[in-house]
């Protein structure tokens, strides 16, 4: 059975419908079998967007953010490829665990938060979408992107908190997705990160594509660090685990790079050093965004949980400076907008931003190793 998306009646609620009860699995199969996505219909963005707003209808307007340019060299030959990192908040976390004592559980409902996620991707149209804190995978957001046009991988946590709250929907994890019609994919890790020779229960995906338009490869990971305060070494460990399997993947750097990920890090922290000073010459795209391209934004969450307000930078998209230029990013949503309750709300479905960069390849990359 589906569950009632409430009143609205709407295509999105039968394109739901359709792939969850699809003709593709006989009735006596274990329900839980998803049919061939191949095999479902595509979906016309412009119709889902409208679908989800008319779910939204009784919210208030999505928050406008624009596109910072930053490119400062001649225009690329090739489209930019888009790039967006989102922990979008597990709806098992975000009702039982998280207790965000200033948003009311109404503005964290499933059926119409759904829509406002989906509402952001659908706004920015991402290449490549990287989420964390993924806990409705199989039952909204494979279906629907991968009839979008978007390749699909799924990486639970082990042992996933999820699983310790009550109706939960199953472990959350990271997602990667790709448009299938712009990127061929040539080698997939799920990595499982470890920390002083220990596997621990943060998870990594890392892809290599091929870009169908210039025929260049370039390796895109995502990534959730260990949270809390206290766990700062465990995190730094887990960066030198990621950073040698990325190092191996992209034959140390030859492949250019790009990570997405909640790192549950300040810039402060010893594993921001690391990506800032390894070999494969990473920077990070948000710095770009600061008058002198050296500080990152002041937030990326912000929260307020019973011991007080949390306000901190926790979210980056690392890029190879030397293959790769960053031809503008989003900017963050301000104060005014957040507003004094802070995140997630009813404008708003996480406690974290979405981060979108445009990248294009540089021209000569060998020049600049």
């Amino acid at each position: 059975p589906v569950c009632s998306m409430g009143n609205s009646t709407s295509r999105l609620y039968s394109a739901l419908a359709k792939t969850l009860s699809s003709s593709a699995v006989p009735q006596h199969q274990d329900c839980l079998e998803q049919p061939d996505p191949a095999q479902l219909d595509p979906i016309d963005p412009k119709e889902l967007l409208e679908e989800c707003q008319i779910v939204l209808q009784k919210r208030p307007p999505r928050f406008q953010r624009n596109f910072v340019n930053l490119k400062k060299n001649a225009a690329s030959n090739h489209r930019p490829i888009r790039v967006m990192q989102w922990n979008i908040l597990a709806q098992a976390l975000g009702e039982g665990k998280d207790n965000f004592v200033q948003c009311p559980m109404e503005a964290l409902k499933w059926e119409e938060r759904k829509c406002l996620i989906l509402e952001e991707i659908l706004a920015y149209k991402p290449d490549i979408l990287c989420l964390q804190e993924v806990d409705h995978y199989f039952d909204t957001f494979e279906p629907l992107l991968s009839r979008l046009g978007y390749q699909c991988t799924f990486f639970p946590k082990p042992w996933s908190p999820c699983l310790d709250v009550e109706q939960n929907n199953g472990p959350d994890g990271c997602a990667l997705f790709f448009i299938k019609d712009r990127f061929e994919l040539i080698n997939s890790a799920n990595i499982r990160l470890t920390a002083m020779k220990l596997k621990t229960n943060q998870v990594a995906i890392a892809q290599t594509l091929k870009c169908n338009e210039t025929g260049r490869l370039f390796c895109i990971a995502v990534t959730h660090l260990k949270a809390r305060t206290g766990w700062e070494r465990f995190r730094s460990a887990q960066g030198c685990d990621l950073l040698q399997n990325l190092k191996s993947i992209t034959q140390g750097a030859k492949i250019p790079l790009i990570i997405c990920g909640d790192f549950n890090a300040e810039p402060t922290e010893e594993v921001y050093r690391e990506f800032s000073n390894s070999s494969l010459n990473l920077n990070s795209a948000y710095k770009l965004l600061s008058p002198d391209g050296q500080s990152e934004p002041p937030y990326t969450t912000w929260k307020i949980r019973p011991s007080g307000e949390c306000r901190h930078t926790l979210d980056y998209i690392w890029y190879s400076q030397h293959a790769l230029n960053v031809n503008s990013a989003l900017g963050l949503l301000t104060e005014e907008q957040i507003g004094p309750n802070r995140l997630p709300s009813f404008n708003y479905p996480s406690d974290h931003l979405s981060l979108v960069c445009d990248f294009s390849f540089n021209q000569d990359p060998d020049r600049l190793l």
